[in-house]
Formats: C-alpha cells, structure tokens, sequence
C-alpha cells in the first residue's frame, strides 16, 4: 500500500489525465469543424494516449492495494483562435502535466518509496516526449504560418499518425 500523500497525489494525477483527455478531444472536434482532419485525428490520437495514462495511474494503485477515488472532470476549453492556439495552449498544457508528475516523482523520494519513483519515472519520460512532439508542431506552424498550403501538408501528415 502507498501512503497517504502519495495515494491523494496519484489520485490527482488520475484525474489530470483524464482531464487531458477531454481537453484534447475539445481541440480534435474544434479542428474538426475547420475541416482539418489530420489535426484533429492527431488530437484524438492524443487524448486516447493520456486516458491510458489515467488507466496506468488507477492500475498501479489498485496493484498497490491503495484506494481510487475518481472527481469530476472540469469542463475544458472549446474556442480556440486557429490551430497554433490549440497548439501553444497544448504545449503550455503538457509543461503542468511534466510539474505534476514532477511533484510525484520528488513526493516519492522524499518518503522512500522506490516503488513509486520507479513506477512514476516512465512518465517523465513519456513527458519529455510530448512536450517535444507538441514544441516540433508549434516550430512549424511559426516557420511555415497557418497558409492554406503549409496546413493542407502538415495535416496530411498528422493524419497519418498511428
């Protein structure tokens, strides 16, 4: 069984992720109504991903003997102003999410639970990484502006995302 902080503190993690998972949805449809496709298929993908991260958090305190309390999951944003919004309010998304996980991993040292600061270390990793997929995206929207054509070609391409 985990303690108590570091139980209360997964559980909030939980619902962070799927609280990303949501908000990522609200971003694939906003995209989708645009008519960008690949955007949205890429977002969708993406929401998928942080809910397996929520189910990963909930099987590890299950695994653990603790207790899962689920909270409601806030309403996430739905206007966005073009696509490097979505992307930039993403971007800043996913550096709260890095902090959070951050927070858990130094929770775990601090009360020597090196089950924990095992379990939680794959995320840091799976943070550095999508934080650095959304930063390339927004690299290119600056580079190559939201032009009909640089957008037709990028979201062909995020469409294809698997």
């Amino acid at each position: 069984m985990v303690s108590e902080k570091i139980n209360e503190i997964i559980n909030e993690q939980i619902n962070k992720e799927f609280y990303s998972g949501y908000l990522y949805l609200s971003m694939s449809a906003n995209l989708h109504e645009v008519g960008l496709f690949g955007f949205s298929h890429w977002l969708k993908e993406q929401a998928r991903e942080e809910v397996e991260h929520g189910l990963k958090l909930l099987d590890y305190l299950l695994e653990r003997n603790s207790y899962v309390t689920l909270k409601q999951i806030r309403t996430p944003e739905f206007a966005f102003k073009g696509v490097k919004s979505v992307f930039e309010t993403l971007y800043e998304h996913e550096k709260c999410i890095t902090n959070s996980v951050m927070n858990i991993a130094r929770l775990a040292e601090e009360e020597c639970d090196r089950k924990t600061l095992n379990f939680i270390e794959w995320f840091i990793e799976e943070q550095v990484e999508e934080e650095q997929q959304v930063k390339n995206i927004i690299k290119r929207l600056e580079l190559f502006g939201e032009e009909n054509s640089a957008l037709y070609l990028m979201d062909k391409e995020l469409g294809l995302r698997e």
